[in-house]
């Protein structure tokens, strides 16, 4: 059985749902480790309860991204994990540490990418008065939320929405979404290589979509 880590840093909800997934069956691998750069991280209590091992690794002063990616990278490989997956990981990770585990990282973005890429992601997408919002799930990359996007799943932006209220349905759709483009990637019927994504041995030019409860495929 294929095993891998996930990285966290606050809540854990995604955390919560990847789990869920895992103790229902949606997903058929094991969780190896929950790491963390924050001790009071909430989402450690999901590991706690769980009894998935937690690990803390906390910056330390004068350390470079470099050196601190080393030592996630040194713990992750004594993991012996297939993959990487992110679920609110606030830290920029190094191109040494993307280079070390290409083609294995996934990670889970509050918007539709390309669109609003960084931090504050709803409040942008109200400020610009979008009619659409969304989550993005994607190969992590050197820059910055730009690896190859593999799912995605639209909100409707109400006229009444806040950011809170939109968050909140975007969050709804990442539990969804993040969980089964896991699974893809267990069963392989997703990877990424050579800077190109294919999803059952077919390239894909463009994300797949996830579209009243169901998955529509890009016409290649």
């Amino acid at each position: 059985m294929k095993s891998f880590v996930v990285l966290i840093s606050g809540r854990g909800s995604n955390l919560q749902a990847i789990y869920d997934a895992v103790t229902s069956g949606v997903i058929t691998a094991r969780i190896a480790a929950v790491i963390s750069n924050r001790a009071d991280a909430e989402g450690l209590s999901i590991a706690r309860a769980a009894q998935i091992p937690e690990i803390i690794i906390p910056a330390q002063p004068g350390q470079s991204r470099e050196q601190y990616d080393s030592a996630l990278i040194a713990q992750i490989d004594a993991l012996q994990a297939d993959f990487i997956v992110l679920a609110g990981f606030m830290r920029i990770l190094s191109d040494a540490f993307i280079t070390h585990f290409a083609g294995r990282i996934l990670n889970i973005h509050p918007s539709l990418l390309p669109a609003f890429k960084g931090l504050d992601t709803h409040r942008r997408a109200l400020a610009a008065g979008c009619s659409k919002h969304g989550a993005s799930v994607h190969f992590v990359s050197a820059e910055l939320d730009s690896g190859a996007i593999v799912l995605q799943a639209e909100v409707e932006v109400k006229p009444d929405d806040d950011e809170n209220s939109l968050a909140e349905r975007v969050l709804k759709t990442e539990h969804v979404i993040y969980p089964m483009v896991i699974q893809w990637y267990v069963e392989g019927r997703l990877m990424f290589r050579d800077q190109q994504l294919y999803f059952d041995h077919t390239p894909l030019t463009e994300a797949c979509q996830w579209k009243n409860q169901k998955l529509v495929l890009p016409q290649n």
